[in-house]
């Protein structure tokens, strides 16, 4: 990847403290086996760092082309696919979800109890398109999170989604995803609070339905091929193998231990199930072209992906009354904190950075659960991807540490 710093308003001195950083505080130490950080500004590559390995086990350096595990940052991707049919006119945000899924007529919101003595009633109103989005309809996580470090959750809808084992690996399909999800109790009246779940995979499910496509197939059609990403898949191809970084995961020792041999990797086969909401792998320069075109407006290159107004609409804050995470969310466990946070069309972003304690206040982003994140400011003309592979995503605050990083090296 070619650096021009020449335009972009950056020291180049200053972002060196970027590979310093991490070669300090992660790299050299082994708190993390090793990373790669990309930087653009005004549509410039600024920045662009390798830093140790991609397989400790093998020796195996950092590669510019290291395929990743992303995790979650597969949802704004599936965001974005859903989108692309919103502006095609095939729904609109308030639509009701049992349009496409007629199973989800009948959801019942819980109320007290758990098992045969639960309490449940009728939701005001249906679960809308908006809500998956936004992840403010009342689904959750179940059991997911558990196995991603989240604390065990009790709670009687929790334990729903385990009778009914709501799950989404390897032998489920969209259709048993989407039904058993029907089954299940919503865990709070839609639009009333803010909760991370599963929602996204219901977006990866509705652009399935609506387009006809496999979601990987729309995917390819529609975003990956225009935008240039070919390393962007739900599988690795055996001949990109040795590119596959292994995955690693803290040990309660605060030692770094193998979590997935890339040669032993679920990734190498297609799944049953495609997940919108975690299931993708990529390159940092296949998801930097994506990020670059959310900077843009939508279009990178030639080939637009949505209008400038969409992308503008998918960042703005949905919350109700434009509240931020800390009055509507419920569950400690997701990729953002909550001070001074709203939360868009399958973005979080930044209300008020004072709030947030953040060095700026008009960005949107996700991250995943293998410490994977990205930014994107439209504002400042910027756009930020790490990449690693270090469970849990909660372990160290890459993102606070970056941001108050990159923009101290802005000098314009």
């Amino acid at each position: 990847m070619e650096i021009s710093i020449k335009g972009t308003g950056f020291s180049a001195k200053r972002l060196e403290r970027i590979g310093d950083h991490l070669s300090r505080a992660y790299v050299d130490n082994g708190k993390i086996a090793g990373c790669q950080v990309a930087v653009t500004r005004r549509g410039h590559l600024a920045y662009f760092k390798s830093l140790g390995q991609m397989d400790r086990e093998r020796a195996k350096p950092m590669r510019e082309d290291t395929i990743f595990r992303i995790a979650s940052m597969t949802k704004p991707i599936t965001s974005v696919a859903l989108m692309t049919l919103y502006e095609r006119g095939y729904f609109q945000l308030n639509d009701p979800v049992h349009r496409f899924i007629p199973s989800w007529r009948d959801h019942r919101v819980w109320v007290s109890g758990d098992g045969e003595a639960m309490k449940t009633e009728r939701p005001n109103r249906p679960v809308s398109m908006r809500d998956m989005l936004c992840h403010t309809g009342g689904l959750t996580y179940g059991t997911v999170l558990e196995a991603l470090g989240a604390p065990a959750d009790g709670h009687p809808v929790t334990q729903e989604y385990a009778r009914q084992q709501v799950r989404r690996i390897d032998g489920e399909t969209r259709d048993t995803f989407v039904n058993k999800l029907a089954r299940v109790p919503l865990r709070y009246q839609p639009g009333e609070r803010w909760m991370y779940s599963l929602s996204t995979d219901v977006c990866g499910a509705l652009v399935e339905i609506i387009s006809g496509k496999p979601l990987g197939q729309f995917f390819a059609d529609e975003i990956f091929g225009p935008l240039k990403m070919p390393d962007t898949s739900f599988t690795v191809p055996r001949e990109k193998l040795d590119r596959f970084a292994a995955n690693y995961r803290r040990g309660s020792d605060k030692s770094l231990k193998l979590l997935e041999d890339p040669e032993k990797s679920v990734y190498l086969k297609a799944p049953s199930f495609a997940s919108g909401g975690g299931g993708l792998v990529s390159t940092t320069a296949d998801y930097l072209r994506f990020c670059e075109m959310l900077r843009r407006g939508g279009e990178l290159d030639g080939a637009r992906i949505l209008g400038p107004r969409t992308i503008e609409l998918m960042h703005r804050n949905h919350l109700k009354d434009n509240k931020d995470l800390t009055e509507m969310a419920i569950g400690g466990f997701s990729e953002t904190a909550n001070e001074g946070v709203g939360f868009g069309l399958g973005f979080a972003c930044t209300l008020d950075s004072v709030q947030s304690g953040s060095i700026v206040g008009s960005d949107w982003y996700w991250g995943g659960a293998f410490s994977t994140i990205f930014w994107v400011d439209a504002k400042e003309d910027l756009a930020v991807v790490l990449m690693t592979q270090l469970m849990p995503s909660a372990t160290f605050n890459f993102r606070g540490q970056l941001k108050s990083i990159v923009y101290a090296a802005i000098e314009d």
